[in-house]
């Protein structure tokens, strides 16, 4: 099969296009035909070499896929509900860069109806990580208030749709009027660009001056201080990213008198039967707002497989809306 590797760490130009061998389905496992792959933060990170993928898995990049089921442990597909042929969206800790791609059954989801395989390919890394720690660990609640950062990343447009199915109100934060108005149109109650608003003056007006209850954060360092000042009494703030850095101050006091709490989490080393939780949670709960239409798909831009090189630069310069996949 053909392969995008990734040849030294480095700069876009390091993603090139292989031959490997196909891999095989193991116990548990389906061989997926891959139609498209998203791209996500993980894999520029794995590029440069500071993000290597957990034991076991693809050295690959590519943490998405869609396509069809073309084998499998026949016990474990059906017992999961699929068969060969099916159209599904998959997450996999590796290897989605890829003609064909392993993945774990209990990782796999039905193509929406009315989605394409490269829209579909656009979900389950943002969905898994917004359900997650959005909704599970930071337990969003109907009516609650969620500050997203970044509303019009990948996670952020996932984010804002969830949670507005889900019966929230949503804030986010932009860079730009384009990012804006995107964010708008998904459903974003109030946005704030970060580049001309101070996002705490402007949570606290839009909740007349209570604060938010949720906070997804994947900027970190100094902005913990700053989303504690967002938080409305009890809130919670959700770490999923550290692009502003690893380190932070903050009045720990502030946690103590006003019951907030900080979490985070990362996707990629969870173990199987986590993510298999999730992604049952996700069937059950959310693909039936994918299926009416409340949560819809937001590509940026699809690139042919060979031109990830490209496909990964768009991504560094921090322009896009929505999500970027590559397709076979």
């Amino acid at each position: 099969m053909k392969a995008i590797a990734i040849t030294r760490p480095g700069a876009p130009e390091v993603l090139q296009t292989v031959e490997r061998e196909r891999p095989v389905a193991g116990a548990g496992e389906c061989l997926i035909r891959v139609r498209a792959a998203g791209i996500n933060r993980p894999d520029v990170l794995q590029r440069k070499g500071v993000y290597p993928p957990p034991p076991g898995a693809s050295e690959l990049p590519g943490l998405e896929v869609a396509g069809e089921i073309v084998d499998g442990d026949a016990a474990a597909l059906s017992a999961a509900g699929f068969k060969l042929g099916d159209a599904v969206c998959a997450l996999v800790a590796g290897g989605g860069y890829a003609e064909y791609c392993v993945a774990n059954l209990g990782h796999c989801l039905p193509v929406p109806a009315g989605w394409s395989l490269p829209e579909a390919a656009s979900l389950p890394e943002t969905c898994f990580t917004v359900w997650a720690n959005v909704f599970e660990r930071a337990r969003l609640q109907p009516g609650e208030t969620l500050l997203v950062h970044g509303g019009a990343s990948g996670i952020g447009v996932t984010a804002i749709q969830l949670a507005k199915a889900h019966g929230a109100s949503v804030l986010v934060t932009v860079g730009s009027d384009a990012k804006a108005a995107a964010c708008r149109e998904l459903g974003a109650d109030h946005v704030i660009n970060h580049r001309e608003q101070d996002f705490v003056v402007q949570a606290k007006a839009a909740t007349d001056g209570r604060g938010v209850d949720v906070i997804l954060d994947m900027v970190a360092g100094e902005y913990i201080a700053r989303d504690i000042q967002a938080l409305a009494d009890d809130g919670r703030i959700a770490i999923i990213a550290v692009q502003g850095g690893t380190d932070a101050r903050f009045d720990a006091g502030q946690l103590l008198r006003r019951r907030l709490s900080i979490t985070g989490s990362t996707l990629r080393p969870r173990s199987a039967a986590f993510k298999a939780g999730i992604a049952r949670a996700l069937r059950q709960q959310a693909w039936p707002w994918l299926e009416k239409g409340l949560v819809r798909p937001v590509l940026h831009a699809v690139f042919k497989a060979e031109d990830a090189a490209q496909a990964h630069a768009v991504m560094e310069s921090n322009q896009h809306i929505g999500k970027i996949v590559l397709t076979w």
